[in-house]
């Protein structure tokens, strides 16, 4: 108990310095650029009320008007095709903020919504992200068979390198395409896939909103759904992976209570005496779950490995 809670400590002074760090790297990135827009806005402003006569009532107005009016300027945003891509922002909480519902209905409808949708996606993600990491430990052991290996295995570092890669080429692939189909730079298109898949949705950037595409292009709005979709199984099965890998090595560097060697074959998917569960026991069930669930083979711990019959047959694998 004292590890763990040593270990959560570290974690969460690992988190505070993280922030820490981001926040200083920001600063010394953006906050000379805000300010150098501020005066130019400002700048602007000046010369507009000079030039129309305008009092700081009348541009205060003419702002609020110039923001109501953004979310129509990509056409009607409320239409089946605008709706349905509204429901794929909350359900996978990406949440552009492009468009938002105006009635206390819609408002009082999203909330139920979202309350039941997030979860359900998440665990819908969970397990095609599964099912896709399995189908890519196939292909990594026919690659390895190809290649002429006697006793193919594939390592959850293999599974990590390969879940890399993938996420890299679907972030290359809605890139290029959405620099196509909106005119933004490679570098931006690729920002606005990392910002999207990563359930981030700044907002900054946000398809399907120039010349009324949600009504006039249809095959590229589903390109963009189904690609919204799928990205974010391809990127929630590199994360599972991560986390996986992380658990793992985690749990291997507890130290292990004595005697729990000698316990663990005998409490397989058992609680031991007195209700704890010994470190060992933890690390065999996490990579039971990973062999049956995943399809790959966390590194066994030393106290795992070591609880393990020496005469004991070895144990038949679940079909995946």
């Amino acid at each position: 108990m004292r590890q763990q809670s040593v270990r959560t400590a570290a974690l969460v002074l690992c988190i505070l310095s993280y922030l820490l760090v981001g926040a200083a790297v920001f600063d010394a990135l953006e906050s000379e650029a805000e300010s150098r827009r501020q005066r130019l806005l400002a700048q602007k402003r000046s010369e507009l009320r000079r030039k129309y006569g305008f009092s700081a009532e009348d541009y205060r107005e003419l702002e609020r008007l110039a923001l109501q009016a953004e979310p129509h300027r990509a056409g009607r945003q409320w239409k089946f095709a605008g709706s349905f891509y509204f429901a794929i922002t909350v359900i996978t909480t990406i949440g552009y903020g492009h468009t938002a519902p105006g009635t206390d209905s819609g408002k009082v409808f999203c909330m139920f919504y979202a309350l039941l949708g997030i979860p359900l996606t998440l665990v819908t993600f969970q397990s095609l992200g599964e099912r896709l990491n399995a189908l890519v430990r196939r292909v990594l052991l026919a690659a390895k068979r190809c290649l002429g290996l006697q006793r193919p295995r594939v390592s959850t570092e293999n599974m990590v390198v390969a879940g890399l890669l993938v996420c890299a080429a679907t972030l290359a692939l809605g890139a290029a395409a959405f620099a196509h189909f909106e005119g933004w730079s490679f570098f931006h298109a690729y920002y606005y896939c990392f910002i999207t898949l990563t359930t981030i949705g700044f907002g900054d950037f946000v398809a399907l909103q120039r010349d009324e595409a949600l009504q006039r292009k249809p095959p590229y709005v589903a390109f963009s759904f189904l690609y919204i979709l799928l990205g974010l199984t391809v990127i929630g099965a590199f994360l599972n992976l991560v986390v996986l890998r992380f658990l793992a090595a985690s749990s291997a560097d507890a130290p292990e209570p004595a005697g729990s060697r000698a316990s663990a074959p005998e409490s397989r998917g058992l609680a031991r005496p007195g209700g704890a569960s010994s470190i060992s026991h933890r690390v065999h069930r996490l990579e039971t779950w990973a062999r049956d669930n995943l399809g790959f083979s966390p590194p066994a711990s030393p106290g795992a490995a070591g609880g393990r019959g020496a005469g004991r047959p070895p144990a038949r694998r679940k079909s995946i």
